[in-house]
């Protein structure tokens, strides 16, 4: 609960303050958000399932947020930037999937 307390609250702070993101950091935001979306289903998939660690959740969160953005950096030092950043989208969006029909299956026993 106090996950989706912290959730809500981030997004009225980013909505009433409306931030400005650095120029360097706009191409690995969107990355950045599919990875911790990742990590937000993985911990309601675990939650439904009574597995649940906020330790593994808060480690799950900011490694999936560093490897993904350190992925497209080095794919951007190589010049292969927006291939990787399409690899990393379409892996994280499978699992975000995946975590998506698991939390489907416990709430509706279907």
């Amino acid at each position: 609960m106090l996950a989706v307390i912290g959730l809500i609250v981030g997004i009225v702070l980013g909505v009433v303050l409306n931030p400005s993101i650095p120029v360097w950091l706009q191409p690995y935001l969107p990355i950045m958000i599919v990875a911790a979306l990742d990590a937000l289903f993985g911990a309601c998939r675990s939650y439904l399932s009574h597995t649940f660690s906020d330790r593994v959740f808060v480690v799950s969160f900011l490694s999936n947020v560093a490897i993904a953005a350190l992925i497209v950096w080095m794919g951007d030092q190589i010049g292969v930037g927006s291939q990787l950043s399409t690899a990393v989208v379409v892996v994280l969006g499978i699992r975000i999937f995946t975590n998506a029909a698991a939390i489907r299956r416990a709430v509706l026993h279907a």
